[in-house]
């Protein structure tokens, strides 16, 4: 394990426990991390997760991979390192927005069964739900919406997940979505069931 760099910290605990925040939002913090190829349908279905959450009053945010690339991990690539530390980054951000009492909903490739694994080890207790987003490649590669397959088979991006670089499926997501046979609003619809029976979030109608 890499060890921190900076030198004379404290960690200092908040005064305000996890219990007082769901009372206030009426739900947990917990993090919710799809994951599959490019093309499955992750930022779709993490949207549409996230507009149903809204929509029955909870509190949540979709953290999106092209997005947080844009920014806050802008100086980093595609290799496996960088991949690494992508992952890293955004599992610690999605940690304090999950125990700020956030539902926090990532989209990331992330293809590396190790760096889900570090993600979920911040998030203890059934806080963190992995999605798996099935998907076939022939399917994903037909989909192409941003032409990044297009590109490299033509060699034009390197280290291309799928391509010439490996996706490591889970073995233990807690849900799987179907998504070239299940529409956007099943496979939502499956995600909060996980949550409602995980007890996450009430049932709907229900007070948590």
């Amino acid at each position: 394990m890499a060890q921190t760099k900076a030198t004379h910290i404290t960690w200092h605990d908040h005064r305000v426990p996890a219990d007082r925040r769901r009372e206030v939002k009426g739900h947990y913090g917990v993090v919710v991390w799809f994951t599959g190829l490019s093309g499955s349908g992750k930022s779709t279905l993490a949207n549409a997760l996230d507009c149903m959450l809204h929509e029955r009053g909870y509190h949540s945010y979709v953290l999106d991979g092209d997005n947080i690339r844009h920014g806050l991990n802008r100086d980093l690539g595609f290799s496996p390192e960088d991949r690494h530390e992508n992952i890293r980054r955004i599992g610690e951000v999605a940690h304090l927005m999950a125990d700020a009492g956030l539902i926090t909903i990532t989209a990331f490739i992330s293809p590396y069964i190790e760096d889900r694994n570090m993600a979920r080890d911040l998030n203890p207790g059934g806080r963190f739900v992995e999605v798996f987003c099935a998907c076939p490649l022939d399917v994903c590669e037909k989909r192409d919406p941003k032409g990044l397959y297009k590109k490299a088979r033509a060699g034009e991006i390197k280290e291309f997940t799928g391509i010439d670089a490996p996706y490591e499926i889970p073995p233990g997501a807690e849900v799987v979505v179907h998504t070239d046979t299940e529409s956007v609003a099943e496979s939502a619809a499956n995600v909060i069931r996980h949550l409602e029976k995980a007890g996450m979030v009430p049932t709907a109608g229900t007070p948590l």
